[in-house]
């Protein structure tokens, strides 16, 4: 990659983070709401008891975005570098959620404080998927909180890492999976096999970016006046009992930052799982979710920093020249 497009695809990154710092998502015509309403439409079709129409069912949906994406990347690339720029950044503003996550998470905190338990039940299903219905004040607390550390690694750091190292084409084919995930990639009886494929992929494509989130709330945990050592020492200790391969990571490290203890009985709509804890303490008051709040949005500013350095570093690697001289 030629310098000026790397420079382009650095700034493309940093300001589609300024865009959803300022903007957050998008309030009309969402693409990921377009593109939702398209795997609903084609799932019709294609749905069968099975990992094998599962499969097809991504394979449609990610082909077509993938095309389609790559076809306006090049586009907007005749343009030159201020083209490149421009579709990075818009790809990046699509595809990040974490200024939406951060104002749910803090109007989740407002509705507690105030003992609005029924506002708080009406507004949990827009963090997780989780039945508010059978949580208490404690119950939505922890949910709120272990939803907030896990979308801090989905919303937030994938997508800026998938725009640094793939640019917009990149981006939007992780945000595209990780809406197949959420829309069938969970244990329901209706999704358990069909929703195989797209539960893997989207645990692929988030490996590498859930263990930045840890590395980032370890590093940024002294910010909210939590503690290094304790995140590292609940992702190291704990994060492998969890289910997922990646909300562990960042649930743990999110517990061991603040001093509290998440995990245990889970009920969601089909079931009830029943998950290790995860870091040490009390369960998590209204006051450490408000600080997870604020640790998600300083891992977020992190993260952005970190993927404008690895497109950076991608660039210049890329060059073909020395970066050390001959000796």
């Amino acid at each position: 990659m030629n310098p000026p497009r790397t420079r382009a695809r650095v700034a493309g990154v940093l300001l589609g983070y300024l865009a959803d710092l300022t903007f957050a998502d998008p309030r009309r015509a969402h693409p990921v709401a377009g593109f939702g309403g398209a795997a609903v439409a084609l799932e019709r079709l294609t749905y069968r008891d099975n990992r094998i129409a599962g499969a097809a069912h991504v394979a449609i949906l990610l082909g077509g975005l993938g095309l389609s994406a790559a076809w306006a990347a090049r586009h907007a690339g005749r343009q030159g570098t201020t083209g490149t720029t421009a579709a990075v950044a818009a790809a990046t503003w699509v595809a990040l959620g974490g200024t939406s996550l951060a104002r749910t998470g803090t109007a989740m905190a407002d509705l507690l404080d105030a003992g609005d338990l029924d506002g708080a039940r009406a507004l949990l299903p827009s963090l997780c998927g989780r039945d508010p219905q059978s949580l208490d004040a404690d119950g939505l607390t922890r949910a709120a909180l272990e939803s907030v550390a896990e979308n801090t690694s989905d919303a937030q750091v994938a997508p800026v890492l998938w725009a640094a190292v793939g640019a917009a084409p990149a981006v939007l084919l992780y945000r595209g999976a990780n809406t197949l995930d959420a829309m069938v990639g969970h244990r329901s009886p209706r999704y358990a096999r069909f929703g195989w494929a797209a539960a893997r992929l989207d645990d692929a494509a988030n490996y590498l970016a859930a263990r930045v989130a840890g590395a980032l709330t370890v590093v940024c945990a002294p910010l909210v006046g939590g503690s290094a050592a304790g995140a590292a020492r609940a992702w190291r200790r704990d994060a492998r009992r969890h289910p997922s391969p990646n909300a562990g990571v960042v649930e743990a490290a999110f517990a061991g930052a603040l001093g509290v203890q998440l995990g245990g009985p889970t009920r969601y709509r089909h079931e009830l799982q029943l998950r290790p804890t995860l870091g040490d303490g009390p369960g998590p008051g209204v006051a450490d979710l408000r600080r997870g709040v604020a640790l998600s949005r300083c891992v977020q500013g992190a993260a952005a920093l970190t993927a404008a350095a690895l497109a950076g570093l991608s660039g210049a690697g890329r060059t073909g020249r020395r970066v050390c001289p001959r000796r």
